[in-house]
């Protein structure tokens, strides 16, 4: 308990482990605050076109496919076009038809729509030969929304990486960590000890932001629980590792960062980009912040489909970096039987 307490006092001092915690818990409460945030509009294509320029029938045109912004001139026009942060694509009318305007730098989805929307426009009067399929809103408003919760829960898991391997870093240069090699302390007693700050407030972390960010039902209380716990765990273990080889504290800082980068991007990248049949899918798996990140979305869609598949993925991870903690640690010598 004393231990436990003198990694609390260090863990006080640091400014990042107490980011750490607070940022998923901020920003779960902006997401509380912010319920009716209509995250569908991000991604609707944008329009902008000069006042008095266009037809009332070629707006209502333009409407119906996106949003669109009237400007003053032709140079705020071609201003909001070249702006970086946006998308938007310059509508100008043409003889009989319309002629877009691009800056060249978009993404290349947009660029396709405005290279082809003249096109669409004139054929236009066929669309009546054409088949229709209407999505409702109501099932789809939400997708944006759910990946940005799952997203902050997976940081908020995170957290107990950063605990413990900032903890040991710090032992490491205030010599408190020869005080523990000589301390008369089993493999599993250490263990035990050096996990518990950073396990136990990872899932204090991400349990309070899925409080804040989700209502959840009965029967998502015990999946959502499980993924807490297995997901802090692995990530207390990383921090293990990032403090038994870091050197210093500069060293552990970029181990973290690039942790944080592998734990976040490539669940996101592949559940955004590959298709769930694709062969290179299950790859995504090598990382244990994929099946976290996948069984979170699960939950929060509603579904159950694979969770029992992603709890057995993150235990395989876990008893692996367990064992491999273990064997790193009883060669070299650092821990007492």
């Amino acid at each position: 308990m004393e231990q436990l307490k003198y990694q609390l006092k260090n863990i006080r001092r640091d400014k990042l482990c107490i980011l750490t915690f607070l940022l998923p818990v901020i920003v779960g409460i902006s997401i509380r605050l912010l319920p009716s945030m209509n995250f569908l509009g991000l991604g609707e294509t944008s329009f902008g076109c000069v006042q008095n320029d266009l037809s009332k029938e070629t707006i209502s045109w333009l409407q119906s496919i996106g949003n669109l912004t009237e400007y003053e001139t032709i140079e705020t026009l071609k201003e909001g076009v070249n702006n970086p942060s946006t998308q938007l694509i310059g509508v100008l009318r043409h003889k009989n038809s319309i002629r877009t305007i691009l800056s060249g730098d978009e993404f290349e989805l947009y660029e396709t729509i405005g290279k082809t929307l003249p096109q669409l426009y004139d054929m236009r009067a066929d669309q009546s030969a054409f088949s229709k399929t209407i999505i409702p809103v109501s099932e789809n408003s939400h997708s944006l929304k759910f990946l940005f919760i799952a997203m902050t829960l997976v940081t908020a898991m995170f957290m107990g990486c950063t605990f413990n391997s900032m903890n040991m870093i710090s032992e490491k240069e205030e010599g408190t960590a020869f005080v523990n090699q000589i301390l008369p302390m089993s493999m599993r007693a250490y263990l035990l000890q050096k996990l518990a700050l950073g396990f136990l407030g990872g899932i204090v972390s991400a349990m309070v932001t899925a409080f804040l960010c989700i209502r959840t039902d009965a029967w998502q209380t015990s999946p959502l629980f499980l993924l807490v716990i297995l997901s802090a765990y692995i990530a207390s273990l990383v921090g293990l590792f990032i403090g038994h080889f870091s050197s210093g504290l500069m060293t552990g800082m970029v181990c973290i960062k690039i942790i944080m980068i592998l734990f976040l991007a490539p669940p996101i990248i592949f559940y955004l980009t590959v298709s769930t049949d694709s062969a290179v899918y299950p790859l995504s798996y090598l990382f244990p912040s994929s099946a976290a990140f996948y069984g979170l979305m699960e939950l929060l869609s509603g579904q159950m489909e694979n969770l029992g598949l992603y709890l057995v993925i993150l235990s395989i991870h876990a008893v692996l970096l367990t064992c491999l903690y273990f064997f790193i640690v009883t060669r070299k010598g650092n821990t007492r039987r």
